[in-house]
């Protein structure tokens, strides 16, 4: 199991969510946690590409349909660290643009 770590913007975003909602959040982050590589390495992370003037190649989502949420988070190898960059509505614009705000 890989390491979660939540940026501070990301642990706001899941404070934001009511009670009920954070525990499907955490159950998800866990769940892929135990192994967050891409799809095509055998893990269970969906890669993400560009979409539109926004370019997140190398970063990788967690959808949860339901909820209609989705979890954006990087992968630090040489750490075996899942870092949370952003928990937000799956609009695709917006939480995109958010990941790329937060990862200036």
């Amino acid at each position: 199991m890989w390491q979660v770590e939540y940026i501070k913007a990301a642990e706001k975003d899941l404070l934001s969510l009511d009670r009920s909602q954070q525990l499907q959040v955490l159950k998800a982050i866990e769940k892929v946690s135990i192994n967050p590589l891409p799809i095509n390495e055998g893990g269970l992370g969906k890669p993400l590409g560009s979409h539109g003037r926004i370019n997140l190649t190398g970063y990788l989502k967690i959808k949860l349909l339901k909820l209609g949420l989705r979890v954006v988070y990087q992968i630090i190898r040489e750490e075996t660290v899942m870092k949370i960059i952003v928990i937000s509505v799956r609009d695709d614009e917006t939480v995109y643009k958010l990941a790329k705000d937060r990862t200036k």
